[in-house]
């Protein structure tokens, strides 16, 4: 008979047990309170047409921001961005997306959401989030539709919720018209938020 090391026998039950935790949180809803965004379990994507035959992907690396979940209160929902942190996955095209063409990185080192409202259904869970977007020099409102993924406790001791929020943005609101017709006009923009409770 081959015996293993504990070590190999007990990572199979953390997994499971993990796994029985996101099963839970999923099942409730997100406490009031504040919270603040986990960068590290938290992701930027956008994508957009690409010469009409294929749809470009890529994210953000760089999230910070913090947030009110109280239906009886302001959001105070901040989120910051860093745009050199852009990444589709090809080193010259992600270099070409840091230039006056598109982000021009160096002028406007970040894009900043923030939200004055948030629209809630009967079951007291967010289901829009409006605010203003700043991105490339211009500010315009934006709204987000969400939805509330999970929450619950941690393995480690804290509260953690998690939302994805997902809008459709024309960048050339935003002064960004390189390459019309080539590059869509339309970008759908999501969020997939992960913020501990503090």
């Amino acid at each position: 008979m081959q015996f293993y090391p504990a070590k190999y026998i007990l990572k199979p039950f953390a997994f499971f047990a993990l796994l029985g935790f996101l099963h839970i949180a999923a099942a409730e809803g997100a406490a009031s309170g504040s919270y603040r965004i986990d960068p590290e379990h938290s992701t930027v994507l956008f994508s957009v047409s690409h010469l009409g035959t294929s749809e470009l992907t890529g994210r953000f690396n760089d999230i910070e921001g913090s947030f009110v979940l109280d239906k009886d209160k302001a959001p105070g929902l901040d989120v910051t961005i860093k745009t050199a942190s852009v990444d589709t996955n090809h080193e010259k095209r992600d270099a070409h997306l840091r230039s006056p063409d598109f982000f021009n990185v160096k002028q406007y080192p970040v894009m900043h959401f923030s939200a004055d409202k948030v629209s809630y259904d009967q079951q007291g869970r967010p289901t829009r989030l409006h605010g203003k977007l700043t991105l490339h020099g211009k500010t315009k409102p934006v709204t987000f539709m969400i939805t509330p993924v999970g929450a619950g406790k941690d393995p480690w001791g804290g509260y953690r919720a998690g939302f994805n929020a997902s809008t459709t943005l024309k960048r050339s609101d935003f002064g960004m018209n390189f390459m019309p017709g080539g590059i869509g006009e339309e970008v759908t923009v999501t969020l997939n938020i992960e913020a501990t409770k503090e």
